[in-house]
């Protein structure tokens, strides 16, 4: 879906059937990694959220879908969300029950919800949705969700109008070959691309959140690495990559600090 604007892409909808599962589950073996390095998101997002889902999370019954190793989930719960996790793999699980002990977290995904009908005000999916099929995920949220609920999806994507994330991504593009970027066209909206597929949804409206941070050199390329299609190529193609890549980084950041640049893509559509 909309991870096209970044680099390093999760998305199966740039694979082949063949390797989809394949990369679905690169995760579970890298939990700690994935954990420890990928970016969080800003509070401009859940007051965003917040705005277009038409309620407070405050007290809100929340589900985290795909909720990985719990990154967004505790940001939710801090929101004062009471929050659930639906996660379907068990690397991911384990980690998530290291890191948020206290949250409840059940096993399924996004096409097929473990939830009662009507029982939650928000559903989120955060660096998870392109990982479910429309055609099933989006009947699903709407049983689940209250009347009045919102499904809120959203990516941490690179800012790629930044020169030298431009020219990084095009390195991992030369790297593999063309094999991770995506093919859905810029003609397409955020939301269309990720309701293809889907019977209906209701009148979905979208927003873009700008934020960085600064991390370490060794932190970046640890993040770049936890990417699906670094864990599926293979350690020693992984490694080559980043061994030139922190080259070149030290070229732009001779003090070993990187600042990277995120626009976070969120859609939400709300159930009548």
């Amino acid at each position: 879906m909309t991870t096209t604007d970044s680099p390093h892409a999760d998305s199966p909808h740039a694979d082949s059937s063949r390797t989809h599962s394949a990369r679905a589950h690169s995760f579970n073996a890298a939990a700690a990694q994935y954990a420890a390095n990928r970016p969080s998101y800003p509070p401009a997002l859940f007051d965003a959220v917040e705005e277009l889902g038409g309620r407070p999370l405050t007290g809100a019954r929340a589900v985290d879908v795909g909720a990985g190793t719990g990154i967004a989930t505790a940001l939710l719960r801090e929101r004062g969300a009471e929050v659930i996790a639906v996660e379907p793999g068990e690397g991911m699980a384990a980690q998530f029950r290291r890191s948020l002990p206290g949250v409840p977290i059940v096993r399924g995904s996004g096409d097929r919800l473990p939830l009662a009908d009507a029982s939650a005000d928000f559903l989120t999916y955060a660096q998870a949705w392109h990982w479910t099929e429309p055609a099933r995920s989006v009947p699903e949220t709407m049983r689940v969700l209250r009347p009045g609920g919102a499904l809120a999806l959203w990516w941490n994507t690179d800012a790629m109008d930044v020169p030298w994330i431009a020219a990084q991504s095009e390195r991992v593009n030369r790297h593999f070959d063309g094999e991770h970027t995506g093919k859905q066209g810029a003609s397409r909206s955020p939301a269309e691309l990720a309701f293809a597929g889907a019977p209906y949804v209701p009148h979905p409206t979208e927003r873009r959140v700008r934020w960085s941070r600064t991390v370490p050199v060794d932190t970046h390329l640890a993040n770049i690495a936890s990417h699906s299609i670094f864990l599926v190529a293979g350690k020693e193609r992984t490694a080559a990559f980043v061994a030139e890549e922190r080259a070149q980084l030290l070229g732009t950041f001779p003090g070993g600090l990187v600042e990277e640049v995120y626009d976070v893509i969120l859609v939400v559509a709300r159930r009548p």
